[in-house]
């Protein structure tokens, strides 16, 4: 409960409370703090929240480096489950996934952005899904789980619901066609258009604060890199 509350979060709106109150979760809940404590140290295993000494526990915001990663590692899985869905999947479930790519026109998709969003979401995890690679479908979720406020971010971007609904369109036929090379190459190129998007929008989606310091730190790392050379 504690970690879907948190994946639902728009941790990047600047005036989000990221502070994680143990005492008010356990009065919330109506639990002891003992399994809230068990709960806050799996999710902070998992990379999602950060325990600052003296301060409180606090859900943790990725910086862009961590995230373009994440995206990258996303494309090579979902563009790997795009191929297998053209081989393992049956008819029944490609229609499946046309009804949920379908659902929405670009129009629709920018009247109802926030809709939309859920259904791409949902447009994503089935392709996973008709892959029928439990282990490629479970990577790919836990990868997800830590991309979802960015992507619902990226996502209020009109045109990137526009080429969105486009991407998917042209995705659903490769996989109808079963031509695994053109549909993971679409799941891919669609994939690394967010990533793209990101590096070029980080001020936008994260706010200047964590854009100034997601520059600092590349800065710090290059630097890092020509003293190490010299």
């Amino acid at each position: 409960m504690l970690k879907a509350s948190i994946v639902d979060l728009d941790i990047y709106d600047p005036n989000v409370n990221l502070r994680l109150d143990e005492r008010g979760l356990a009065e919330q809940l109506g639990i002891s703090r003992t399994p809230i404590r068990e709960a806050i140290m799996r999710l902070e295993q998992e990379g999602f929240v950060t325990t600052l000494p003296r301060r409180g526990v606090y859900i943790k915001r990725k910086n862009l480096e961590e995230i373009l990663e994440m995206v990258v590692v996303w494309a090579a899985l979902e563009s790997m489950a795009a191929r297998l869905a053209c081989v393992e999947a049956t008819d029944e479930e490609i229609a499946r996934l046309r009804a949920i790519g379908t659902r929405y026109t670009t129009e629709k998709a920018k009247a109802k952005i926030s809709e939309y969003s859920e259904a791409n979401i949902e447009f994503h995890l089935c392709i996973l899904q008709i892959s029928k690679c439990r282990m490629l479908e479970e990577m790919a979720e836990r990868l997800f789980t830590h991309l979802k406020a960015v992507r619902r971010r990226a996502l209020t971007d009109e045109t990137r619901a526009d080429r969105s609904v486009v991407d998917h369109t042209e995705i659903i036929e490769a996989i109808e066609a079963r031509d695994a090379d053109r549909a993971g190459r679409l799941v891919r190129d669609h994939t690394m258009r967010l990533h793209n998007y990101i590096r070029r929008t980080w001020i936008h989606i994260a706010g200047e604060a964590e854009a100034e310091a997601a520059t600092a730190s590349s800065a710090a790392a290059r630097n890092g890199s020509d003293s190490a050379a010299h």
